[in-house]
């Protein structure tokens, strides 16, 4: 059976660490991070302005934009675990306790959190676990999944998630 696949791949340039890492990933350093979206369906649409297309590329542009480079680009990716972070950039907040309670319970109820960090005023993204290459594929491929069906009016699915932290590493979801 054949089938057919398109990619699209965005570049953000953000922060992490990797709290509990035995090396210098432990602290805080960038990356130039390279995200691609597969997305397939076995047959082409049949009409309207996809016509012979699996997903319009522009339409994957945007939905990868929103939910990754807008809230990530030239931000800070960290684990909501990640205490020592979490506690140094919270102390530029007038009530720290909260703004850290309010944190803990976005990422428990929608599995991540956004916004800007009160001690530098910059982007902050927080996730379940560490953020790991492996981690943000499979993370960044579920807020994607509904999209994707959404935007395809469900003829498309999304297959994979790629990221690549350097230019010679790389981790993919792919359920």
């Amino acid at each position: 059976m054949s089938s057919f696949t398109v990619t699209r791949r965005v570049e953000i340039d953000a922060a992490h660490r990797i709290p509990d890492h035995g090396s210098r990933c432990r602290h805080l350093h960038g990356h130039r991070y390279v995200v691609e979206a597969a997305c397939g369906n076995p047959s082409l649409q049949e009409a309207g302005e996809e016509r012979g297309m699996v997903l319009d590329f522009g339409f994957l542009k945007e939905e990868m934009l929103a939910v990754i480079d807008a809230p990530c680009d030239h931000g800070l990716l960290l684990s909501v675990d990640d205490h020592v972070m979490l506690a140094l950039l919270a102390g530029g907040s007038d009530r720290p306790e909260a703004w850290l309670e309010g944190l803990r319970e976005r990422v428990a109820g929608q599995g991540y959190a956004e916004g800007r960090d009160p001690a530098l005023g910059g982007k902050l993204y927080l996730v379940p676990g560490p953020p790991t290459a492996e981690v943000l594929a499979r993370h960044w491929y579920e807020r994607l999944v509904p999209r994707v069906h959404a935007r395809s009016r469900g003829n498309a699915a999304l297959l994979a998630v790629t990221v690549w932290e350097t230019p010679n590493c790389w981790a993919r979801y792919q359920p």
